[in-house]
């Protein structure tokens, strides 16, 4: 009987190779790279240091698989670390630009808020004891100042607005905001540019009330009043504007504000009528 060929024996398999695991320090890298971007962007440090701060603890976890053999893209995990960390960098210099322009803009809104103040400069006409009592008020501005006809609003930046004694007027036939019965009174409103910058007389809004109650004295319009201020005043230079306004017969005084502008406080002229 023949007998089957004998077999040798054969050597083992060599064991495959493991797999690189260089999946930390790819996203150390990408997360890095978008940090570093964000970080240069305004307002947006706080992605680049949440980014920056996983991407510096995934490269160094990265590192790490590379000291021990187990990933090798050691110049990609080096570079995800040290761009997380360049993110981080930029998170606190943008967080502090950033808190830095919002409380520049914080103190802007106060200042509009508070608006700039005047103080009272007596008219001409006052007598001397009358103007060193208005020279004590004028730390205390205009509202209790109590300008009368001729003073002054002498406000922070060199802008004055001057008001005048009201006058009778007569409104023409085709005026808007006259109504029958009521008496028309007018006065003129000077603004003077004592300041360094050129200013927009556009914003200059009067508003009226008459008598002890205060009723609302509506403005009047035509072809001589009403038109109110327009263009620009340049430093050291005058415009004059006359307003009406439609007053209740029976009343005997009339308040005029008048504001310069949105970031003013508005002056008031206690007028006897």
């Amino acid at each position: 009987m023949q007998q089957p060929p004998y077999n040798a024996p054969q050597a083992p398999y060599a064991p495959a190779p493991t797999p690189a695991r260089n999946g930390l320090g790819t996203a150390a890298l990408v997360l890095g790279i978008i940090g570093t971007v964000s970080g240069l962007i305004p307002f947006f440090f706080w992605l680049a240091g949440i980014l920056g701060l996983i991407a510096l603890i995934l490269g160094l976890a990265g590192r790490g698989r590379v000291k021990r053999g187990e990933a090798g893209n050691k110049g990609v995990t080096t570079t995800g670390a040290v761009l997380g960390l360049v993110a981080m960098i930029l998170s606190v210099v943008g967080a502090v630009l950033t808190f830095k322009a919002v409380d520049d803009a914080v103190d802007e809104l106060n200042k509009a808020a508070t608006g700039t103040t005047a103080s009272k400069e007596p008219g001409a006409a006052k007598s001397d004891g009358a103007a060193k009592d208005a020279s004590k008020d004028n730390a205390k501005g205009t509202k209790g100042a109590g300008l009368a006809a001729g003073d002054s609003a002498v406000y922070d930046d060199g802008v004055k607005i001057t008001v005048s004694a009201p006058k009778a007027y007569r409104p023409s036939e085709f005026a808007v905001g006259h109504t029958e019965g009521n008496k028309a009174y007018e006065v003129t409103v000077v603004l003077e540019n004592g300041g360094s910058k050129k200013f927009d007389a556009t914003l200059v809004t009067p508003d009226a009330r008459a008598g002890k109650d205060g009723v609302p004295a509506e403005q009047i319009f035509d072809d001589k009043v009403g038109t109110g201020f327009s263009g620009t005043v340049l430093p050291g230079k005058k415009s004059t504007v006359r307003f009406a306004f439609d007053v209740p017969g029976a009343a005997e005084d009339l308040t005029v504000e008048v504001s310069p502008g949105f970031t003013y406080d508005a002056s008031q002229w206690e007028l006897k009528l």
